[in-house]
């Protein structure tokens, strides 16, 4: 286990992927350095820009003085090296490992980039093909819950995965979309083992500590809304 002041994560609160890398790191039982990047927008700061030249962006994981990027990416870095360290969020077997690492890929590709399609498109017709793509995303997912979890409370099983991480990041987000939308991509009638599993999941401990407040985030939320709705219409 990383000893205090090993780990020092750079992030900003509202942002998924920096509750992903959190949420890791509370399921590993890990201490570290919480750097907040107050306007990682317009003012970055020359930590997050010497740390991850390439992106210029958050989250970013510094172990030992060297940096990670990339949500997905740290981790799976945190999980391989601390495995001893709480849950363990990579399957052993090689196969489920390969089916793990699809999954959390395929939540960041076909549900979370048709999200921004949907809230942040500048025309009908994009926002409805987005919302399509999205709804196609979940049904998928459905199944591959069913397939993943074989009957137990996650899709790793009895313990959370790195796909109940990819995708309990997103929850907050997904929410506060539904109340400013009224579209709900989990529904007790088509996806009832999604629905169930989100419940599950947002009360963990884990998932209290690292993830952003609900009424600060829809009003957050709506404010991103709006700038985004006037830049449209300014086009």
């Amino acid at each position: 286990m990383a000893a205090e002041g090993e780990l020092k994560l750079l992030g900003t609160w509202a942002s998924p992927y920096v509750s992903r890398v959190k949420l890791a790191l509370h399921l590993k039982g890990l201490s570290y350095e919480y750097v907040v990047e107050e306007d990682h927008f317009n003012n970055k700061s020359e930590l997050l820009l010497s740390s991850n030249q390439v992106h210029k962006k958050v989250p970013v994981l510094i172990h030992n003085g060297k940096p990670i990027c990339e949500s997905q990416v740290i981790v799976q870095y945190i999980d391989e090296v601390f495995p001893d360290a709480g849950v363990t969020l990579l399957p052993a077997d090689p196969h489920d490992r390969a089916a793990a690492r699809f999954w959390a890929a395929y939540i960041d590709d076909k549900l979370v980039a048709p999200w921004f399609q949907v809230f942040r498109g500048k025309t009908k017709e994009e926002k409805a093909e987005g919302l399509k793509q999205m709804f196609e995303a979940t049904a998928v997912m459905e199944v591959a819950f069913r397939e993943c979890s074989k009957g137990r409370p996650f899709f790793g099983g009895d313990a959370v995965g790195i796909v109940d991480v990819a995708l309990g990041s997103q929850l907050g987000w997904l929410r506060a979309s539904e109340t400013l939308s009224g579209i709900k991509l989990f529904d007790p009638a088509k996806t009832p083992l999604l629905l169930a599993w989100a419940e599950r999941f947002l009360a963990l401990d884990a998932a209290k500590a690292s993830m952003p407040e609900s009424g600060r985030l829809l009003a957050y939320a709506k404010m991103r809304q709006a700038e985004t709705d006037a830049a449209n219409a300014s086009k």
